[in-house]
């Protein structure tokens, strides 16, 4: 899902053509196995930046920061062994805390939009900023995507905590939210979040990466498979309309493998309205809350594969399409449509759309969801 970006320049470079830009290396990436902590960078207030480093035994690496919990860097292997970093991002911290369209970062307090940044909860009326056209956009400016969060390590876990006060960006109640960031010897990526709140409030976390398999281009030739009959329908200003559409017969269905690109120009209005696919889908469940395969995408170029698995009730996949160019960091420039994010979520406007799944969260309540990118090579 895209941050308030400009508009969109086309860049037809193919996907492989900018893989060689990315420093590669074949066999295993030389770093121990564990999570390693260094200092990064230095924030106005003289607060120190860490960026934590998780090894596996096989070679991938992910780095991650505690300033918005952002995962700057993800080094995986091709089918011929060499290793490249899939994540879009940056080497310094300075454009995270500008324009970034979140690269890598957690979001919070509600991951996606709400409606003219209103809502209602226990006869209460409740006005956040907003900052994506004339709706409220994953938690405002700063979002949990631009704040410091505090960082241990405990065993093979990165964990991270914030306390969001009562009345930050406008949400009532004091959130304690906490996630924890786990690299398994299967090359997952786990995350898991948790939070507590002294008063009703909504919350929708999820986390932001921005992904290309082939380590540079576009991305419009990955193979994606979304596990859903039906995604959420939305207005020129990405709102839902409060119904549910299946994706039989439209260009929303990936219930079988298809390239990203291989409907997304067609003359159809809910591409328009998204300028191209920033969706969220309703996954088949087989209960709610089940931890179960959302989606699936493979770069044929390069043999990587990465699968989501989430206990959340949707998926928001977005195609970039508000990447113009005018971003670039770690060797690459950050073209229209050369990175894709698969969000696990709530649905966009919940709090607004009573017939959505429930995103409030009460005292005497605990937030708890968990998700899992997994990387594979397919030979």
């Amino acid at each position: 899902m895209p941050g308030a970006q400009g508009g969109a320049a086309r860049c037809g470079a193919h996907a492989r053509i900018a893989a060689s830009r990315q420093p590669t290396q074949k066999g295993r990436n030389p770093v121990q196995p564990g999570i390693q902590q260094a200092p990064f960078a230095q924030l106005p207030d003289g607060a120190q930046v860490q960026v934590f480093t998780l090894a596996n035994a096989a070679g991938m690496t992910v780095r991650i920061l505690d300033f918005g919990g952002i995962i700057t860097e993800i080094h995986v292997p091709d089918r011929d062994g060499v290793f490249a970093d899939v994540a879009l991002g940056f080497n310094t911290l300075e454009p995270y805390r500008g324009d970034s369209p979140y690269f890598g970062a957690l979001i919070g307090r509600y991951g996606n939009r709400i409606a003219a940044g209103r809502f209602t909860l226990d006869g209460q009326d409740f006005a956040l900023p907003v900052n994506n056209g004339k709706n409220h956009l994953h938690g405002g400016v700063p979002g949990f995507d631009r704040v410091q969060w505090r960082s241990r390590i405990e065993g093979d876990e990165l964990v991270l905590d914030y306390r969001s006060p009562d009345g930050e960006q406008g949400y009532p109640g004091t959130l304690d939210a906490s996630v924890r960031y786990r690299l398994t010897a299967d090359n997952e990526i786990v995350v898991r979040f948790s939070a507590v709140t002294d008063r009703a409030t909504p919350v929708n976390l999820t986390q932001h990466s921005y992904f290309n398999l082939a380590g540079g281009g576009n991305i419009l030739d990955h193979e994606l498979t979304i596990d859903a009959d039906t995604f959420v329908p939305i207005d020129a200003g990405s709102i839902p309309l409060g119904n549910l559409a299946p994706v039989a017969g439209t260009p929303f269905d990936f219930r079988v493998p298809r390239p990203i690109g291989a409907r997304i120009d067609e003359a159809d209005e809910q591409l328009r309205n998204g300028g191209g696919y920033d969706h969220c889908f309703v996954l088949n469940k087989p209960a709610p809350g089940a931890m179960s395969r959302a989606a699936r995408v493979r770069d044929p170029g390069s043999g990587r594969v990465l699968e989501l698995f989430t206990q959340e009730p949707g998926v928001q996949f977005y195609s970039g399409n508000f990447l113009d160019g005018s971003l670039a960091g770690k060797g690459r420039v950050y073209a229209y449509r050369s990175g894709f994010c698969l969000e696990p979520q709530h649905f966009p406007d919940s709090p607004n759309q009573p017939a959505f799944p429930n995103t409030i969260l009460r005292p005497g309540e605990v937030y708890a969801t968990e998700s899992r990118f997994r990387f594979s090579i397919e030979p």
